[in-house]
C-alpha cells in the first residue's frame, strides 16, 4: 500500500491557507456523503446480484480507491462500500467473475492511494482496510487465497514497523503529558491495526468444520485455517521481535487468549498443527519469554510431555513433541534457563529434569536396530550434554562450583524469589540452595506420605520451617510438594489445633480466585487435597475457602462470607445428589434453586447465577475424593487461575550459562543418562551413532568430574563391561578372539583409558574397574614393552637421572612431569573419529600385520603409561583412589589367578605401578601415603588374604620408595616414619619375608646407613632400619655386609645420636649373641659399646636435651628393665642410656662363648671407668648396681650352679667360674670407685647388705661334684679391700644411732670368718 505526499511547498502552502484547507474538506465531505447516497440508491435498485459480474458494480469503487485525486473520505466510503458487498454475500464462488472479482479487490486495497490528511483518518482508512480483508478471510477457497495473500502483505507491512513504532513512541515521551501519551499511543494505526488483526488470527485458532461420522454430524477444529492462523501468528511474532513486548494489549492477547488456545489445541491436534504450534511457542519463548514463565512451563506439561509420553498417541505425534523439545534445547540458554526458572523452585515442575528423563526414556533402547523415535531422542540428548559440557568448564572463572549438594545450615524462606539475574554470585548461590531445598522438600514428602510426624520432623531438620514454627512452610509445602497424599493433607488441613488452623489459613491464601465463577474456584481448591469425611473439618476448611472467595470475589453478588459458605455446602450436597449412583432421585434445578433462597443476607442470589452453577455441577462432578497421581488437565478455572498467578509471579529470568549450575543440572539426569548412552552402545551397530555416543560419554566425563564421582564411576563401570575384559568366564583365548573381533570393545578401552588420562583426578572407585581391565591387557599381552614411559620434558642436565625399570617393565621415573590442567577435549573427539575411520574393511587390510599387532596399536593409542607417569598432576584427593585400587589388586581382590606364578607376576605389576606412583610424587607424599598406609592395613584383614607373595612384593618396593625419600633431606620428618610405618607392617605379616630377601633388605639398609645416615630422622626410622639390620644380618651370605655396616657407623660415631642410641646397642647386642659369629667382629662390637660412654658423656657435658623424647625413646626400644623401671628421671637421660649399655653387657655376659662373656664384662668395667664423669647420683650408682652389676652377679651365678648339676660339663662349669670372679671383681672395683655416693643414699645400709649378700652366695657356692670352687679364695680378699678402705673413709665406723658397723660384723662372721679378727680386732659381742 501505497501513501502519496504533496510536496514541501506544498505543504508550506495548505499551512498559510487554513481557511481554503477547511472548505476543500467541506467539498470532500459533500462528494462523500452524495456517493454513499447514489451507492445506496445502486443497491437497492439492482436484484439478481448472483448472475452479474461482480466486476461491473465493483469497479467505480475499486476506481475510488485507487484514485490520487479521491479525498480520503471518499476513499473510506468507497471501502465501506465493498466490505458491505463481502458481508452481505451478494456473490460468491459460483458467480461468473468471481475470481476476477477479488483478484481486482485485493489489488485494489494494496494499492490504495490518499492524499497528505490527518492522521485520524488515515487510521479510518486503513481500518476499513483491515475489515475488508478480515470479511475475504471467511469466505470460499477463492476469496481466501486474495484473502491470505492481503493479510501476509498487512501483516508485513504493520508488525515490521513496530521498532519504528515504539522508537516514536519513546521519543514522544519528551514531547507529551502522560495522558497526552495514552491517547497518541492508543489513536497509533499501526498498533490499533495490529491489536484487531492479532485478534482475528487469535479467533482463526477456533474456526470449527462440520464433517460426517458414522452418519452424524461433528464439529471439529479447521486444521487449514489454524495452520494459516499460526503461519501468520509467526510472522507477526518474528516481525515485531521482542518489541511486542512493549505494547500491553498485544502482550496480554499473547499470554492468555493465545497461550490458551495453543494449549488446547495442543493436545488434541494433527502432527502438522501441533509441529506449527511447537513452533509459535518457540517463537515466543526467543522474544517474549519474560513474559510467559508460567504460561510456558503449563505447555511443556500439558502438551510437550503429555503428548510424548501417553500411550493414545501415534508414533508421528511423539516424534513431532519430542522434536519440539529438542528445538527448544537446541537454543543456546534454554536448558540453563529452564533449570534457573523451574527446577530451582518450589511452586514450579522440574521442567529441565523432566525433559532430560523424557530423552533418556525414548532413548534407551530395547533391542536392534534402534527406531527412528530413539535415535531422534538420543540426539536431542546428546545436544544436552554436549551444551552443559561446553559451559561447564569453569578454569577461567574464578568463582568455585561448590560443593555438592549444597547444605543448608539455616532457615530460608523456599517460596521467596528475592533474586535477580544480574547479581551473578548472589543469585546462582541462591538458585543451588533453592534446589537444594526443593530436593529436602521432596524427601520430607516421601516421609509424610508414610508418617506424618516424620515428615514434619524432616522438614524442622532441614532447616526449611523456623523455630518456632512458621505456618506459611508448612502451607506451601502442602500446596506445591508433588505426590502427597491428599488424604493426609486434607486432615491436617482441617484438624482443630491452632497451628493447623494457621496453616490451613496461608495453604487457602496461595490460591487467586479472581475471574472466577463459585464451582470453578470450588473445583481448583479441593484438587490440591481430599476433603476429609469429619463434618467439623469440612467445615473449617470451607470456612477458609469461603472467606477467600469472597474477599477476591470480582462482582458483588455475595454480601457476606457466610452466603458463599452456606451456597458451597450446597453445591457440595448437588454434587453428591447429581452424580452418586445410590442416590435414585436425582434433584432438579428448581429444588437447586429452592434450596438456597434468602442465603444471601436474607435475600435470593441472582437466579440466573443458580441455574449456571447447576448445570455445571450436573455436567461435570467436583472431585471430593480424588487421590494423587491422577492426571490433572488444563481446564478453564486452572487457566484463569495461572493466569491470575502470573500477574504477581516473577518474570521469566534470562540468563547466560553459569559453570557453577552445570553440574548440578547434570546431576540431576546422571544416572538415566549413564544408562541410556550405556544401553544405546551396546544396541546400536551404526558407526555414527557410536561416534556420537563417545562423544557424549567424554563430555558426561568432563561434566563429572566437577564433583560428580559415583557418575564418573557408574559410567567406567558400564563401559568397562563392553570390553570384554571383565568376562570371569571367559578364558584369555577367548577374551583375546572377543576383543579382536568386536570395534565396541575396542572403542570402550579406548574410552575407559581417555577418560582415566585426563579425568582421573576426579575418577574414585572407576580406578578398580581400569586396573581390571589393564591386569587383563597385561596377561593378554596386549601392553607395551614399558608400560609407564619417562616424559621428555627439557631439564638441566642435573635432573635428568637414570631411569630404573621393573621386571614387569614399569619404568620409575626420578623426576616430576609439569602440570597441565587443559583437557584436550577436540582431541579427543578426533581421537574417535580416527579410530572409527580405521576400522573400515579396506584400512584393516592396509594396515598390515597380524591380529595381534593390530590389537597392540590400539593399546598403543590409549597412553596407558601416561596414567602413571602423569600422576604427579593429579590432585591430592585423587592419588589415593588410585592407589587403593592398586593395592588392593595387588591383593588378589577381585582378581583370579590360574597359576601361582600368574599371581606373583600380577602383584609385581600392581607394585611396580604403586612405586611409580609414588616415586612421581615425593614432593606429596605425606599427603597420599597415610591413604596408602591403611589400605595396607585393610588388605592384611582381608578375610582369605594371603602374604604370600604379597609381601615379598611389598617390601621390595617399599624400600625402592624408602631410598628415594631418604636420598635427599627432608625437613619433615613424617615422610620417613609413614614409609617406615608401613614397611614394619609388611614385614610382620609373613615374618619369613626377612629370610626371603635378606639380602635386598640388607643392602638397601646398608645403602641407607652408609650413604644417607644424615637423613634419618625419627626414632621410628632409626629403630626400623637398625632392627632390619639385626635381623637381616643373622645370615651368613649377609653378616659381614650387615655388621661391617654397624661396626662403620658406630666407630665414626658423628651419626650416632641419642635418638638412636638405643637401637644401636640392639642391634650391637643382637650380632653379638649370634653363634659362631666371628669372634674378633664380636669383640670389635664390645670395645665400640664401650667407646660409645665417650659420646654419653659429651652429650651430658653439651647439655644435649631434646624436651619431650626422652619418654618415647624409652619407650620404643626393647623390652629390658630401661623402659620398665618407672624410677628412671627421664630428665636425666644420658644416665638412663647407660643403663641401656650395662644392660646390654649384662647380657652379654652371659653368652656361652668365655671370650665374649669375659670381654663384655671387662668392656662394662670400661665403661664404668669411663662414666665417672657423667656425674652419679647416689640413686643412679644404686639403680646401676641393681639393674646391672647385681642382676650380672647373680646371673652368672645361677648358670654356674645350673651347669654343676649336669654331667660332664666341668670345663663350662669352670669357664663360667673365671667369668664370675672377673664379675665380683668389678662389683668390687665399681663399688669403691662410687663408693661416696653410694654411701649418700639413705638406702645405704639395705645395698651394702645386698653387696654382703652376693659376697656370701659366692663364697658357699657348691659345685657338687665338680669340687670346691675357687671364689672361697677371692671373696676374702675382696672384702678386706672394700672394709678397709670404708674403715678410711670413716663409713665402717661405730656410731650411736646407727648399726652398718653391727651388721658388717654379724655378716663377716658368716661369710669369712677368718677375717673377724683381722678386720674387727677390738671387737668382743
Amino acid at each position: 500500500m501505497e501513501k502519496t505526499r504533496d510536496d514541501n511547498g506544498e505543504e508550506e502552502e495548505e499551512e498559510n491557507k487554513p481557511k481554503n484547507v477547511r472548505e476543500l474538506r467541506r467539498r470532500e465531505l459533500g462528494l462523500s456523503c452524495m456517493l454513499n447516497t447514489e451507492v445506496g440508491a445502486v443497491l437497492a435498485v439492482i436484484r439478481q446480484w448472483r448472475t452479474i459480474d461482480p466486476s461491473i458494480y465493483l469497479a467505480p469503487f475499486l476506481d475510488v480507491v485507487q484514485s490520487d485525486d479521491v479525498p480520503a473520505t471518499a476513499t473510506g466510503v468507497a471501502l465501506s462500500a465493498i466490505f458491505k458487498i463481502l458481508k452481505l454475500e451478494i456473490f460468491d464462488e459460483k458467480t461468473p467473475g468471481a475470481r476476477d472479482a477479488v483478484n481486482s479487490i485485493v489489488t485494489g486495497i494494496t494499492t490504495c492511494r490518499l492524499e497528505r490528511t490527518d492522521p485520524v483518518s488515515e487510521d479510518a482508512i486503513l481500518m476499513k482496510i483491515l475489515h475488508v480483508v478480515q470479511q475475504s478471510a471467511i469466505r470460499g477457497d477463492l476469496l481466501q487465497r486474495g484473502a491470505r495473500h492481503t493479510m501476509q502483505e498487512l501483516i508485513q507491512t504493520i508488525f515490521s514497523r513496530f521498532p519504528e513504532i515504539n522508537k516514536d513512541r519513546d521519543k514522544s515521551l519528551n514531547d507529551f503529558q502522560d495522558g497526552d501519551i495514552n491517547n497518541e499511543m492508543e489513536s497509533g494505526y499501526g498498533v490499533r491495526s495490529a491489536v484487531d488483526i492479532f485478534s482475528f488470527l487469535c479467533s482463526l485458532l477456533n474456526v470449527v468444520e462440520v464433517v460426517d461420522m458414522d452418519g452424524s454430524q461433528v464439529q471439529t477444529a479447521d486444521e487449514d485455517v489454524q495452520l494459516f492462523a499460526l503461519v501468520l501468528i509467526n510472522s507477526a511474532i518474528q516481525l515485531s521481535g521482542d518489541e511486542i513486548g512493549k505494547q500491553p494489549k498485544l502482550l496480554r492477547m499473547i499470554e492468555d487468549d493465545l497461550f490458551h488456545h495453543l494449549i488446547h489445541y495442543g493436545m488434541c491436534s494433527s502432527p502438522l498443527v501441533l509441529s506449527m504450534i511447537c513452533s509459535t511457542v518457540l517463537n515466543i519463548y526467543n522474544f517474549l519469554r519474560r513474559f510467559i514463565r508460567l504460561q510456558l512451563e503449563a505447555f511443556f506439561t500439558f502438551v510437550s510431555f503429555r503428548v510424548a509420553v501417553q500411550a493414545s498417541s501415534s508414533l508421528q505425534l511423539k516424534e513431532v513433541a519430542l522434536e519440539a523439545v529438542i528445538n527448544f534445547c537446541r537454543q543456546p540458554t534454554f536448558i540453563f534457563e529452564a533449570y534457573a526458572n523451574y527446577d530451582c523452585h518450589i511452586i514450579f515442575r522440574d521442567v529441565f529434569e523432566e525433559i532430560g528423563r523424557l530423552l533418556c526414556k525414548h532413548a534407551f533402547p530395547t533391542g536392534s536396530p534402534l527406531s527412528t523415535l530413539q535415535i531422534q531422542a538420543f540426539e536431542g540428548l546428546v545436544i544436552m550434554i554436549h551444551n552443559i559440557s561446553d559451559h561447564v568448564d569453569g578454569e577461567h572463572d574464578s568463582s568455585s562450583s561448590g560443593p555438592y549438594p549444597v547444605e543448608i545450615t539455616e532457615y530460608r524462606p523456599f517460596w521467596d524469589e528475592n533474586f535477580k539475574a544480574n547479581d551473578s554470585e548472589d543469585w546462582v548461590d541462591h538458585a543451588r540452595l533453592r534446589k537444594a531445598q526443593k530436593r529436602k522438600i521432596k524427601i520430607a514428602g516421601d516421609h509424610f506420605n508414610r508418617d506424618e510426624k516424620k515428615g514434619l520432623d524432616y522438614l524442622k531438620i532441614s532447616h526449611l520451617v523456623p523455630d518456632p514454627p512458621d505456618p506459611k512452610p508448612f502451607a506451601y509445602f502442602f500446596r506445591y510438594t508433588p505426590g502427597l497424599d491428599k488424604s493426609m493433607i486434607g486432615d491436617y488441613l482441617g484438624s482443630p489445633d491452632e497451628l493447623n488452623l494457621q496453616v490451613l489459613k496461608e495453604f487457602t491464601e496461595t490460591f487467586n480466585f479472581s475471574g472466577m465463577i463459585l464451582d470453578n474456584a470450588l473445583r481448583t481448591y479441593l484438587e490440591t487435597f481430599r476433603l476429609p469425611g469429619e463434618s467439623q473439618k469440612i467445615q473449617r476448611i470451607l470456612e477458609a475457602f469461603s472467606e477467600r472467595f469472597y474477599d477476591q470475589q470480582s462482582s458483588e453478588i455475595f454480601v457476606s462470607k457466610d452466603a458463599v459458605f452456606i451456597l458451597c455446602y450446597s453445591l457440595i450436597m448437588l454434587n453428591t445428589d447429581q452424580h452418586n449412583p445410590q442416590v435414585k432421585k436425582k434433584m432438579t434445578e428448581e429444588e437447586f434453586i429452592k434450596n438456597n433462597r434468602a442465603i444471601n443476607g436474607g435475600k435470593d442470589l441472582p437466579r440466573e447465577y443458580l441455574s449456571e452453577l447447576f448445570q455445571s455441577i450436573s455436567n461435570k462432578a467436583i472431585s471430593l475424593f480424588g487421590q494423587s497421581g491422577q492426571p490433572v488437565e488444563m481446564n478453564p478455572s486452572r487457566w484463569i487461575e495461572l493466569i491470575n498467578r502470573s500477574r504477581n509471579s516473577e518474570p521469566f529470568i534470562k540468563c547466560d550459562f553459569d559453570h557453577r549450575l552445570g553440574r548440578d543440572m547434570f546431576a540431576a539426569i546422571a544416572g538415566p543418562t549413564v544408562a541410556a548412552l550405556s544401553a544405546i552402545f551396546e544396541h546400536s551397530d551404526e558407526d555414527e551413532i557410536i561416534n556420537e555416543c563417545m562423544q557424549g560419554l567424554i563430555s558426561v566425563a568432563r561434566i563429572a568430574q566437577y564433583g560428580l564421582q559415583d557418575t564418573l564411576d557408574e559410567l567406567l563401570a558400564s563401559f568397562c563391561k563392553f570390553t570384554t575384559l571383565l568376562n570371569p568366564y571367559a578364558s584369555a583365548e577367548e577374551t583375546l578372539y572377543a576383543f579382536s573381533n568386536d570395534l565396541k570393545a575396542r572403542m570402550a578401552t579406548l574410552a575407559v583409558f581417555t577418560i582415566a588420562n585426563n579425568f582421573g583426578h576426579s575418577i574414585k572407585g572407576g580406578w578398580r574397574n581400569i586396573v581390571d581391565c589393564l591386569l587383563k591387557l597385561r596377561r593378554l599381552k596386549l601392553l607395551p614393552q614399558s608400560v609407564v614411559e619417562p616424559e621428555i620434558a627439557s631439564t638441566s642436565s642435573s635432573d635428568l637421572q637414570m631411569h630404573t625399570r621393573s621386571d614387569s617393565g614399569v619404568i620409575f621415573p626420578s623426576y616430576e612431569s609439569s602440570f597441565d590442567s587443559n583437557c584436550q577435549t577436540s582431541s579427543m573427539m578426533s581421537q574417535f573419529s580416527h579410530f572409527l575411520s580405521m576400522e573400515t574393511a579396506d584400512d584393516s587390510l592396509t594396515l598390515g600385520g597380524s591380529e595381534f599387532e593390530r590389537n597392540l596399536k590400539i593399546i598403543q593409542q590409549c597412553r596407558i603409561g601416561n596414567i602413571f607417569s602423569n600422576s604427579s598432576k593429579l590432585p591430592d584427593d585423587a592419588l589415593p583412589n588410585l592407589g587403593r585400587s592398586l593395592i588392593f589388586a595387588a591383593a588378589g581382590k577381585g582378581q583370579k589367578f590360574s597359576t601361582p606364578i600368574e599371581e606373583e607376576e600380577t602383584v609385581g605389576f600392581c607394585w611396580d605401578l604403586l612405586i611409580s606412583i609414588a616415586l612421581a610424587n615425593v614432593h606429596r607424599f605425606s599427603t597420599f601415603w597415610p591413604y596408602f598406609h591403611d589400605y595396607l592395613l585393610a588388605v592384611a584383614q582381608f578375610p582369605l588374604f594371603s602374604p604370600v607373595p604379597f609381601v615379598e612384593k611389598a617390601m621390595l618396593g617399599l624400600f625402592k620408595i624408602c631410598l628415594k625419600v631418604l636420598s635427599s633431606y627432608q625437613s619433615d620428618k613424617l615422610l620417613e616414619e609413614l614409609i617406615f610405618k608401613s614397611i614394619n607392617l609388611m614385614w610382620k605379616l609373613d615374618k619369613e619375608i626377612l629370610d626371603t630377601c635378606c639380602e635386598y633388605i640388607t643392602q638397601s639398609v646398608s645403602k641407607i646407613l652408609i650413604e644417607y645416615p644424615a637423613n634419618l630422622q625419627s626414632q621410628l626410622g632409626w629403630k626400623s632400619v637398625l632392627q632390619l639390620l639385626s635381623i637381616t644380618g643373622r645370615h651368613p651370605e649377609t653378616y659381614d655386609q650387615a655388621v661391617e655396616t654397624l661396626i662403620m657407623l658406630m666407630s665414626d660415631g658423628f651419626h650416632v645420636s641419642r635418638s638412636n642410641y638405643p637401637f644401636c646397642i640392639d642391634c650391637a647386642f643382637g650380632f653379638i649373641a649370634l653363634k659362631n659369629s666371628p669372634l674378633e667382629k664380636n669383640l670389635k662390637l664390645l670395645d665400640l659399646l664401650a667407646d660409645s660412654v665417650n659420646l654419653l658423656i659429651q652429650w651430658s657435658k653439651n647439655g644435649y636435651s631434646d624436651p619431650g623424647n626422652n619418654l618415647s625413646i624409652a619407650s620404643s626400644t626393647s623390652s629390658s628393665s630401661f623402659e620398665d623401671n618407672s624410677k628412671f628421671n627421664p630428665s636425666n637421660f644420658s644416665m638412663n642410656l647407660f643403663i641401656k649399655l650395662g644392660e646390654a653387657l649384662r647380657r652379654t655376659s652371659l653368652a656361652r662363648r668365655e671370650e665374649i662373656r669375659n670381654h663384655a664384662i671387662v668392656a662394662l668395667q670400661r665403661s664404668f671407668t669411663l662414666a665417672d664423669e657423667l656425674d652419679f647420683t647416689s640413686v643412679s650408682c644404686i639403680n646401676c648396681f641393681n639393674l646391672v652389676i647385681f642382676a650380672m652377679v647373680d646371673d652368672l651365678h645361677e648358670k654356674m650352679v645350673e651347669y654343676s648339676r649336669r654331667d660332664n660339663l666341668e670345663r663350662e662349669v669352670r669357664s663360667m667360674e673365671g667369668t664370675l670372679k672377673i664379675a665380683m671383681e668389678l662389683l668390687t672395683d665399681v663399688f669403691l670407685q662410687f663408693l661416696k655416693p653410694l654411701t649418700e643414699n639413705p638406702g645405704f645400709r639395705t645395698f651394702w647388705l645386698g653387696v654382703l649378700r652376693r659376697m656370701d652366695t659366692c663364697m658357699k657356692a657348691d659345685l657338687g661334684g665338680y669340687g670346691e670352687t675357687t671364689l672361697q679364695e677371692l671373696i676374702p680378699d675382696l672384702l678386706r679391700k672394700m672394709i678397709t678402705i670404708m674403715k678410711e673413709k670413716q663409713i665402717l665406723v661405730q656410731k650411736e644411732g646407727e648399726d652398718l658397723w653391727e651388721i658388717t660384723y654379724i655378716q663377716i662372721q658368716w661369710i669369712a670368718p677368718s677375717l673377724k679378727d683381722e678386720l674387727f680386732p677390738d671387737e668382743d659381742l
